[in-house]
């Protein structure tokens, strides 16, 4: 099942964990359900400890593709960015994780967060559609970072 949350382009999409005696294996994407446009260049794992925060920062021109799976939980952050957007300024949050395994893409424009609310470190699964600094790590970075901006009005509770 997906559902758009709102904000255009972005997308949430309920992980379905397939059980057995083994334990569970859920399918993170598949070329025959994404277009063309958001179709992985790259992928990654990131841990993010109890009570950390990742982001807030947005890209100028990925799209991110992020699976949440556990063993924690993650509350997202997400707002609208993009100046000649309908949603211009909204924002959206969504638990995702372990109860709650979720697909979360998120096109360029749209400022994202993540923080690890659960009491275990977390993993994050990261499918953009661009290499991180271009072909052979030769290109400036794609993002804006709003961290440490204390003005930006990104705020994680």
């Amino acid at each position: 099942m997906s559902e758009a949350i709102n904000i255009e382009g972005v997308v949430i999409k309920e992980l379905k964990r397939y059980k057995d005696e083994r334990g569970w294996l859920s399918e993170l994407y598949r070329e025959d359900e994404i277009g063309g446009e958001i179709m992985p260049a790259m992928s990654y794992v990131s841990e993010t400890l109890p009570g950390v925060t990742r982001g807030p920062h947005e890209h100028k021109h990925q799209t991110d593709y992020f699976c949440f799976v556990g063993p924690s939980t993650f509350k997202v952050y997400l707002w609208d960015n993009r100046k000649g957007s309908k949603g211009f300024g909204k924002h959206v949050t969504v638990n995702a994780g372990m109860d709650e395994p979720k697909i979360v893409i998120v096109p360029p424009g749209v400022v994202h967060a993540y923080k690890n609310i659960g009491e275990v470190p977390g993993l994050v699964f990261n499918a953009p559609n661009k290499l991180f600094m271009g072909k052979d790590k030769k290109e400036e970075i794609d993002e804006i970072r709003y961290e440490d901006d204390e003005n930006s009005g990104f705020i994680i509770d």
